[in-house]
């Protein structure tokens, strides 16, 4: 897949001056790969959302509602206006992944009009690095989208490529379907005919996070995937247009 083809979608909320200085120093390997970003900030300082917009290549979007989905649809939605065949998404804080893996995960993605998702997905020893509590959510979460999707992968790293026709496809979801809308797009991708890939290409916990202190937050995440996975199955087949009928042409970056 060609740089030209892809536009990044993320979303931040520094809530104290540690998460302002993570974010910052993963922003700026990602802003480092001079691919468009769209972003919106869910309420962090205005002095940290300025620095953002300075960031070479950043679009900084205005929020439409309150939590985790309005905020990753605005800035999905921005990047499908963008004209961008495919988007990147990926939360804010994966320093590794943008500086030592984004380059050749896009490079050896492929780009044809059968392509769904394209999963960045971990090695079995990255994984285990992962707090033991997050990784039986996520293997609860992974063993799920392959029952419907029928591809034992890794669903749960973070960073995946979405075809961007798909986006349209999840206009109808509620605003607290929070982590939810990542299976749903999955699982909708399935039902749409398009393939849902994977490509090794996570990283290991970062050291600062292994703490197995965030119990009750992963149960949620693992809630919420569960319900959009499900609610994908339950589209009816005259909601599902092909994606060749939605294709917007890509605007040519030089």
């Amino acid at each position: 897949m060609n740089t030209r083809d892809v536009a990044i979608a993320t979303m931040t909320l520094a809530r104290d001056m540690r998460e302002q200085t993570l974010l910052h120093a993963a922003l700026r390997e990602l802003a480092a790969a001079h691919i468009p970003v769209y972003l919106t900030d869910g309420g962090s300082g205005e002095d940290f959302v300025d620095e953002l917009r300075r960031f070479p290549g950043f679009n900084v979007c205005e929020p439409r509602g309150a939590g985790l989905w309005p905020q990753v649809r605005r800035s999905l939605e921005a990047a499908r206006k963008s004209g961008a065949r495919f988007i990147l998404y990926a939360e804010p804080d994966k320093r590794e992944f943008f500086s030592a893996r984004m380059a050749t995960f896009i490079a050896d993605a492929p780009d044809d009009g059968e392509t769904g998702v394209v999963l960045a997905a971990r090695s079995q020893a990255a994984l285990s690095t992962f707090p033991p509590f997050q990784q039986f959510t996520e293997s609860v979460i992974n063993r799920c989208c392959a029952e419907v999707i029928g591809q034992s992968f890794d669903y749960s790293y973070g960073p995946f490529l979405l075809n961007g026709a798909l986006v349209d496809q999840l206009n109808g979801l509620e605003d607290d379907i929070g982590w939810g809308w990542r299976t749903h797009a999955f699982g909708i991708a399935h039902r749409m005919g398009l393939t849902v890939e994977h490509i090794v290409a996570g990283c290991s916990c970062p050291a600062d996070q292994r703490e197995d202190c965030e119990r009750t937050y992963r149960m949620l995440q693992l809630a919420q995937s569960i319900e959009g996975l499900v609610l994908s199955t339950k589209a009816r087949p005259e909601q599902l247009k092909p994606a060749s009928a939605q294709t917007i042409e890509p605007k040519h970056r030089q």
